[in-house]
């Protein structure tokens, strides 16, 4: 099948490159003769008046610029931006925040490439060259096979620089292979495609054929009927397809919950529950069994909550799921966690922390001995922080060790200790025999009492690096905890290191973002806070972001370093009030400020930001300021 291209015609290389015969001019003058290699400044030698201007490296900016799809001073503004997010490559910066119509980006970034570029989707590929290839290698390598052209594979690659992979696709397929490039988001979008097509998931033929399976009667249970049930074909087809739509929506958890009339199934996406789909309350006991099969749980026990894991295969990746049931009074509750270890590995650069906040991050977990806390509620995204940490240290050169509750995520470059309290496996224990193993790095799932606690602050004193988390509402309020569970404040004052607070915001959603007016119920916190009106935008829905307005998640931040002067009130007053005061007074970045600056450069709202620490902002207005420290009146908001 022909494929339409946006552009067949390879791109000119500009004029300004050495063509093939000046080449070999400059190389025949480069002899070892002292004279010749002195001749190759005659190559070019410019006017006395003519300025020598050290340029970038042509990007697509430039490209874009040549072709007339932006002016100059829209190019001027994309860097600007660009240089606050540096990390990012400008390909990815510009169509993550569509600055640019899709179409314009690629063939900028074709030109750049001497490529032939052109869309791509599920109607216009040939299927039989996409299979080709495993579907973890397509993903894996942002490379896909379209088309067969004279016993030429088309590969589609989104990374024209992965020349490893193109040879690993010629090596797997056997065949000769052409390159065109595509964008990554139809890469992404065909192969989703494609995967749900396989499936031929019709939600509604689903329903119906559950519909027509009859339930054993709640006084007449048969355990054996429920599990020959569970087998069934729609019960297994709508199972799969709650748990693959999940994983492709992005969800962090599945809810399966009966109700009076019917079941009702939500997906927690960027923090929140959307509701999905309903399905026939006489389906319930069905579903959870299939669920329970899957899990290795027992389907005869209905009476007392029950957890387990089961893993799968999803788009070519294996993603690990938590399953934990609930008997409530219309029957047992399922919550589902999707525990995928791509979302969770994504590096500091890409946590959202501030530049000084994530280096001075960087400094504490390269510190030899000492403790650095994470502090936040459930679902703040303090595991993904500390894993990001662990995956900065060199595992091959430290002996870093983790203690966990249960070990949610399988890591390469560490060891891992499962605690299990029902054999004696407590925190304590384990820590107490990991100090017996010569660790460099030790990191605590979580400090929940005095014995793990003290064992973590000595194992600190004798010149271990410990990263742990703790349940407090910010960073100063750490330390109080930490008294409350019963460690010295002397001995806190020794070991502690750093305590970073986070929460996570949703980001708003790229592709309707607007400007926008505030309620008028918080507009005192945008004058309070210096937001002008100009800087406020939100999203305004689209079928992208479900209507929320939003589209993933990052986190905001405090960070307080423990210096002589806190060391010295540690020991002193180590109250909740007065470790806070002195925080505000420190000059440092309090969680709201930090949101506050994510606001301004149009990644979050206010509504999200006062969401997230509303109840730090309750505790800190108890705080008297000095009048000196009022400027920073993002505290009194």
């Amino acid at each position: 099948m022909k494929l339409p291209f946006i552009s067949d015609k390879e791109p000119q290389r500009p004029d300004s490159l050495i063509s093939g015969n000046n080449a070999e001019q400059t190389g025949a003058s480069c002899q070892q003769g002292g004279q010749e290699i002195a001749g190759l400044v005659d190559l070019y030698s410019p006017e006395e008046d003519e300025p020598v201007s050290v340029g970038h490296s042509r990007d697509v900016l430039d490209v874009l610029l040549e072709l007339q799809s932006i002016d100059a001073s829209e190019q001027s503004k994309i860097r600007t931006e660009h240089a606050r997010e540096p990390q990012k490559d400008i390909v990815e910066f510009i169509l993550e925040n569509n600055l640019v119509p899709e179409d314009d980006v690629l063939v900028a970034n074709a030109e750049m490439h001497s490529m032939p570029c052109r869309r791509i989707n599920t109607e216009t590929i040939n299927e039989e060259a996409f299979n080709k290839l495993d579907a973890y290698f397509i993903r894996t390598n942002w490379l896909c096979p379209i088309d067969v052209e004279d016993e030429t594979l088309v590969l589609a690659t989104a990374d024209p620089g992965n020349i490893f992979a193109v040879e690993e696709a010629k090596r797997l397929t056997g065949m000769p292979a052409k390159l065109v490039l595509a964008l990554k988001s139809d890469i992404e979008s065909l192969f989703e495609g494609i995967e749900q097509e396989r499936n031929d998931y019709k939600l509604d033929d689903i329903i119906s054929d559950m519909t027509d399976v009859e339930v054993v009667q709640e006084e007449q249970r048969d355990f054996e009927d429920l599990e020959k049930m569970a087998g069934q074909s729609p019960v297994i087809k709508f199972v799969n397809y709650c748990i693959s739509n999940a994983i492709h929506e992005g969800a962090s958890d599945v809810h399966i919950e009966p109700k009076p009339k019917n079941t009702r199934i939500r997906y927690r996406i960027d923090g929140v529950l959307f509701e999905m789909m309903k399905s026939p309350l006489k389906m319930h006991p069905a579903l959870v069994s299939r669920i329970k099969i899957m899990a290795n749980l027992d389907i005869s026990e209905r009476r007392l909550p029950q957890d387990g894991k089961v893993s799968v295969i999803v788009g070519g990746r294996g993603i690990d799921l938590r399953v934990s049931t609930l008997p409530t009074n219309h029957g047992e509750k399922v919550v589902i966690r999707i525990l995928d270890s791509n979302s969770i590995m994504r590096g500091l650069d890409r946590l959202g922390m501030a530049e000084d906040v994530k280096e001075a991050f960087e400094q504490q977990i390269a510190m030899p001995h000492g403790i650095m806390l994470v502090t936040g509620p459930t679902g703040s995204g303090k595991s993904t922080t500390l894993y990001s940490a662990l995956a900065q240290m060199d595992g091959d050169t430290l002996n870093v060790s983790t203690v966990e509750d249960p070990v949610e995520y399988e890591l390469s470059f560490c060891n891992q200790v499962h605690v299990r309290d029902s054999i004696g496996l407590s925190f304590a224990a384990a820590l107490r025999s990991l100090l017996r193993q010569d660790p460099d790095v030790i990191m605590i799932g979580e400090i929940r009492d005095r014995e793990t606690a003290c064992i973590a602050v000595q194992a600190a004193l004798t010149g271990h690096l410990v990263l742990s988390t703790l349940h407090t509402n910010d960073a100063p309020s750490s330390v109080t905890r930490l008294v409350n569970i019963g460690v010295d404040p002397y001995l806190i004052a020794a070991s502690l290191n750093a305590i970073l607070a986070q929460r996570l915001v949703r980001r708003i959603c790229p592709k309707c973002k607007e400007q926008y007016t505030l309620p008028e119920n918080i507009q005192k916190h945008a004058r309070h806070s210096g937001i002008q009106p100009s800087e406020l935008f939100h999203g305004k829905g689209c079928d992208s972001c479900r209507n929320s307005g939003y589209a993933g998640r990052l986190g905001i931040y405090e960070f307080l370093v423990i210096d002589e002067k806190f060391r010295d009130m540690i020991n002193k007053d180590s109250s909740v009030n007065n470790m806070r005061q002195a925080f505000s007074q420190s000059g440092q970045a309090s969680m709201f400020d930090d949101g506050v600056a994510k606001i301004k450069q149009g990644l979050t709202t206010l509504e999200e930001v006062l969401r997230v620490t509303q109840v730090c902002l309750e505790e800190e207005s108890n705080i008297t300021v000095k009048p000196e420290d009022s400027g920073n009146n993002n505290k009194s908001a």
